[in-house]
């Protein structure tokens, strides 16, 4: 009996389908990072072979090493960020719906179909959409967009623990670990710290 897995691509009659994730939502710091990515329907067993997966099931070695191959694959991709301010104004759930629409409407091809991670629709998105449970695991272009998502927002905040070396943020990737929780009571928050976020809740900006 065959074990070749059924994604979700393959019941849909759509030519080009963008698959939508996020990445940073608990974070205590840094931006909430989408990414969009539509792959050739003809691609997404090549792609499953290449171990395209829920980023949270891959090693960030292995995340790095398939971000090229999405790339080169891809028929378009696009990442889509909302800021801090934009968190503490409209709260982590329509900021990350914000960044999704984002790096929708950057596509350089306009999706006929977006698969959407999570059961929240985009709000004003102007293209037909379908939310999916656990969609990294039901949607090989979910997973790309997760893996985009995941590496761009680690090489970001990566960079900003350069910036602010206290936190750790290259390590803990702005979560709240208890490192950092310690930090933020030693040295308060920076303005990348989401101020709405309980930890950083009333924290002067010592930095």
């Amino acid at each position: 009996m065959s074990t070749t897995r059924i994604y979700h691509e393959h019941t849909c009659n759509a030519a080009t389908i963008a698959g939508v994730d996020e990445v940073g939502r608990g974070a205590l710091c840094g931006v909430v990072v989408a990414a969009a990515a539509i792959l050739p329907k003809s691609a997404i067993a090549q792609c499953a072979a290449w171990g395209i997966k829920d980023s949270k099931k891959l090693s960030a070695s292995q995340r790095e090493r398939l971000v090229p191959q999405i790339h080169q694959i891809a028929i378009a991709y696009q990442i889509g960020v909302a800021s801090v301010a934009e968190i503490d104004e409209l709260n982590i759930l329509q900021a990350s719906l914000l960044a999704m629409r984002r790096a929708i409407d950057g596509l350089a091809v306009s999706p006929e179909l977006c698969l959407v991670d999570g059961n929240k629709p985009i709000p004003n998105l102007g293209f037909p959409q379908e939310t999916l449970i656990k969609g990294e695991d039901r949607s090989i272009s979910i997973a790309a967009a997760s893996i985009l998502a995941k590496v761009w927002r680690d090489r970001a905040m990566t960079e900003l623990g350069l910036i602010y070396p206290h936190y750790q943020l290259g390590k803990n990737k702005g979560y709240g670990t208890a490192q950092h929780t310690i930090a933020i009571e030693e040295h308060g928050i920076t303005f990348e710290h989401r101020q709405s976020f309980g930890p950083c809740r009333d924290r002067r900006s010592l930095t």
